[in-house]
């Protein structure tokens, strides 16, 4: 999965799973995918209180995509004074963070990193030299 267009359809399959869709992301199942997830949220919180949950993440890409998957559900990320930039404080009930929140996280994660990787690879055989291993 090298094209844009795979990544962009990669990562609507993996919202809908975590949503529970059973249709393709056209841009109103999209916006009912988000909701489900918004009720999912609201009901835990309902059922449990939210804990701190301190998230460290390895680089600036991923924690870009943990920030901005946080804010799609309503989450508001934030930081201490003199906490790392790599490092998100979240209040959520743990049953979402841990069913829904984390999972889609990581998937959405993986896919992304998957699609750097290849890029990365392409450029380099491309532009600096052919064997890049």
């Amino acid at each position: 999965m090298t094209t844009l267009e795979g990544l962009r359809d990669k990562l609507r399959r993996i919202e809908a799973l975590y949503a529970g869709a059973t249709t393709d992301g056209e841009r109103i199942a999209a916006a009912e995918a988000i909701a489900r997830i918004r009720q999912r949220l609201q009901s835990a919180g309902d059922r449990e209180p939210a804990i701190e949950v301190k998230v460290k993440l390895s680089d600036d890409w991923t924690r870009q995509l943990f920030v901005a998957l946080c804010k799609r559900y309503g989450i508001k990320p934030f930081r201490y004074e003199r906490q790392r930039r790599t490092t998100v404080m979240i209040r959520v009930p743990k049953t979402f963070l841990d069913r829904t929140l984390w999972p889609e996280f990581q998937d959405l994660s993986a896919a992304l990193r998957e699609y750097l990787q290849a890029a990365t690879r392409k450029i380099i055989e491309e532009e600096v030299w052919k064997d890049a291993d």
